[in-house]
C-alpha cells in the first residue's frame, strides 16, 4: 500500500491552493457567522490591519528561502517612523525626502545584519535577535536627545503624506494597491531573475552555488538589505495611516511576519518558497482576525487559533509532502510565480 507521500499530489495540487481554499472557507464560516463580514467596505477596511505585515513578509521570504532568519523588522519599523518624523520637524527636510532616507536607513540596517551573518558567519537568529533590540535602543535614544515624549511622538505631517493612505479608488484603500505591486516586484525578482536563482540556490546548496561561481555571501546579505527596506516601507505606510511618527511602531509584528512567510509554504531550511504563497498567507491571517473579531473573540486571544492554523498547516506539509517546488540546479529558468 502507498504511504501518503507516494501519492502525486504535487500534480495536480500546490500549497497556494489550499490558502485559496481556507481564504474561501474563511469568506463562508465568518460570513454565516456574521454577515456584516462580507460587506465589501468592512472586508477592505480590514486591510489596513494587517498590510504592513504582509509588505514586510513579501520581503522576509528571501531572507528564509536562503535558509536565514529575520526578527529584526519590527524595530526597523519603529527606526524607519521615528526618523521620518526627525527628518522631516527637526531637520527640515520635505516629507518625501524624509521617507527616502528613511529608506536608506532601513536598507542600512539590513545590510548590517546581513553583513554579520554572511560574512562573520554568525547565526542568524542571535543577530537579527541582538540587532532588533539595537535599533529598538538607538529610536528610544534618538527619540529622548530630540526631547520628544515616546508615547506622543511625532504628528502634524503634511496632507499630501496622510492622504495617500486614505485614497480609496472604487472604495478599495490605496494600500491594497501598493500590495499589489510589491507582489508582482518581489515575485519578478525572485522567480523571474538570475538573481532570485541565486537566492534559492543559496538555500538549496550554498556550496555548490559557490563551486558554480555565486558569490553566496552577497547574495545572503542582500536579502537582508531588502528586507530592511521592506520594513521602512511599512514604517512609512503605518506612520501615513496613523498621522503620527513613533519609536514603538513594529514591536509586535515580528511573529505575525514570520507566520505569514512560513504558513505560506517558505521552509525555514531554506531553498524552498513563493511571494505568492506569502501573499495568500497574509490574507488568510488578516482575513482570520478580522472575523474571529467580528465574530465578537476578545483581541487578546486572536493569536491562539492563528498559530493553531499554522501547526496544523505545517504538520500537513510535512505529512503528505506538499512543497513549493524547488529550482533546479540545472535549470535556467526561476521556479513559477
Amino acid at each position: 500500500m502507498k504511504g501518503l507521500r507516494d501519492i502525486p499530489f504535487r500534480k495536480f495540487f500546490r500549497w497556494e491552493l489550499f490558502l485559496v481554499l481556507l481564504i474561501l472557507l474563511e469568506l463562508v464560516v465568518f460570513g454565516t457567522l456574521n454577515p456584516r463580514f462580507l460587506r465589501l467596505r468592512a472586508l477592505f477596511g480590514s486591510i489596513n490591519d494587517f498590510m504592513s505585515i504582509g509588505v514586510i513578509a513579501l520581503f522576509v521570504t528571501f531572507v528564509l528561502i536562503t535558509g536565514g532568519m529575520d526578527i529584526q523588522a519590527g524595530s526597523i519599523v519603529g527606526l524607519s517612523s521615528i526618523m521620518i518624523g526627525i527628518f522631516w520637524q527637526v531637520f527640515g527636510f520635505n516629507i518625501w525626502a524624509a521617507c527616502f532616507c528613511a529608506i536608506l536607513l532601513g536598507a542600512f540596517c539590513g545590510l548590517f545584519s546581513g553583513f554579520i551573518v554572511a560574512y562573520a558567519r554568525v547565526q542568524p537568529m542571535v543577530v537579527t535577535l541582538g540587532t532588533s533590540f539595537l535599533f529598538t535602543g538607538i529610536a528610544l535614544t534618538i527619540t529622548k536627545a530630540v526631547k520628544i515624549e515616546t508615547f506622543k511622538g511625532i504628528s502634524g505631517f503634511p496632507g499630501s503624506f496622510t492622504a495617500f493612505t486614505a485614497w480609496r479608488i472604487l472604495g478599495i484603500p490605496f494600500q491594497f494597491f501598493i500590495f499589489i505591486f510589491l507582489i508582482l516586484v518581489t515575485s519578478v525578482i525572485l522567480h523571474r531573475t538570475k538573481y532570485g536563482r541565486y537566492v534559492y540556490l543559496c538555500g538549496i546548496n550554498p556550496n555548490a552555488a559557490e563551486y558554480s561561481g555565486v558569490n553566496t555571501r552577497r547574495i545572503i546579505m542582500s536579502t537582508y538589505g531588502l528586507s530592511g527596506i521592506g520594513a521602512a516601507l511599512a514604517g512609512i505606510i503605518l506612520t501615513s495611516y496613523l498621522g503620527t511618527a513613533k519609536s514603538d511602531f513594529g514591536k509586535e509584528l515580528t511573529l505575525p511576519i514570520i507566520t505569514a512567510v512560513v504558513l505560506g509554504g517558505t521552509s525555514i531550511a531554506g531553498g524552498k518558497g513563493t511571494i505568492l504563497g506569502t501573499a495568500l498567507a497574509t490574507v488568510a491571517i488578516g482575513l482570520m482576525r478580522f472575523g474571529l473579531a467580528m465574530a465578537g473573540v476578545n483581541n487578546q486571544y486572536l493569536d491562539i487559533p492563528v498559530g493553531i492554523l499554522l501547526i496544523i498547516a505545517v504538520g500537513m506539509r510535512g505529512v503528505i509532502g506538499i512543497f513549493p517546488r524547488r529550482v533546479s540546479k540545472k535549470s535556467s529558468a526561476g521556479p513559477p510565480a
